[in-house]
């Protein structure tokens, strides 16, 4: 059985595989969660992805055969073309390898809705090419609350309503028709310049977005565990 762990900005993410196939997924809310949960586990194999806690720490708390730390620097099943590969969230490179069992071969635009939205574009020769990220829904609610004086921190509806009729109202209207808005047009923007690409969505708030798509687009909410396990099985194989 093999380990992957993705620690994000909010939450703390592990999945076994069996080969290629996911298991078993868990989510943990705290570094004391997690760190018993390894404690009490054996692998075979394990990776780590962190964009928060200490990679090399979490990986101390692994019991595995071996194990691997992501970053730019590991041997990858894509070619990055990014020119500062150094600063690259490691979530993002385990988002797109996670892309290539999906559309094996093509031209791939992954969107993770996050704390950030991340777009990642990788070309079907499997370079990738880097992308761009924006502040995800919950930032944008905070932020409104943050930096004015008087209006209130709301959450997010299923239903999109065009015309707020109360304030809490018109900040969702303005938020999220205004994020909706925004992954439309990058769609179209990266369709326009590669007509065949491929669109997949992953990431906290897939599930929001996925019927607000025009047209929908596919979601694959353990696209960045899926990634890793990718990741680990082309170095357990070195």
């Amino acid at each position: 059985m093999n380990l992957v762990i993705d620690c994000g900005n909010t939450r703390f993410k592990a999945a076994i595989f069996s080969g290629s196939i996911l298991k078993e997924k868990y989510s943990f809310s705290s570094e004391v969660e997690l760190k018993v949960f390894l404690n009490q586990q054996a692998f075979d194999f394990a990776v780590v992805s962190s964009v928060s806690l200490d990679g090399n720490q979490v990986m101390g708390w692994i019991n595995s055969q071996q194990k691997f730390l992501l970053s730019h620097l590991l041997p990858l099943p894509i070619q990055i073309q990014y020119r500062t590969p150094e600063t690259l969230g490691v979530d993002r490179i385990a988002a797109v390898c996670g892309a290539l069992d999906i559309f094996p071969g093509k031209d791939s635009l992954v969107i993770d809705t996050g704390t950030c939205i991340t777009y990642d574009f990788m070309d079907r020769e499997k370079n990738y090419m880097g992308g761009s990220i924006s502040p995800g829904i919950g930032m944008r609610f905070e932020a409104l609350h943050t930096f004015t004086k008087r209006l209130p921190l709301v959450s997010k509806a299923d239903q999109l309503e065009l015309i707020g009729n109360t304030t809490e109202n018109s900040i969702r209207s303005g938020v999220l028709n205004g994020v909706v808005a925004e992954v439309n047009g990058i769609i179209k923007r990266y369709r326009y310049s590669y007509p065949e690409v491929d669109v997949v969505l992953c990431g906290g708030d897939a599930l929001f977005f996925e019927n607000k798509m025009k047209p929908t687009i596919f979601a694959a909410p353990d696209l960045v565990l899926s990634g890793l396990n990718r990741i680990l099985l082309h170095n357990a194989l070195l």
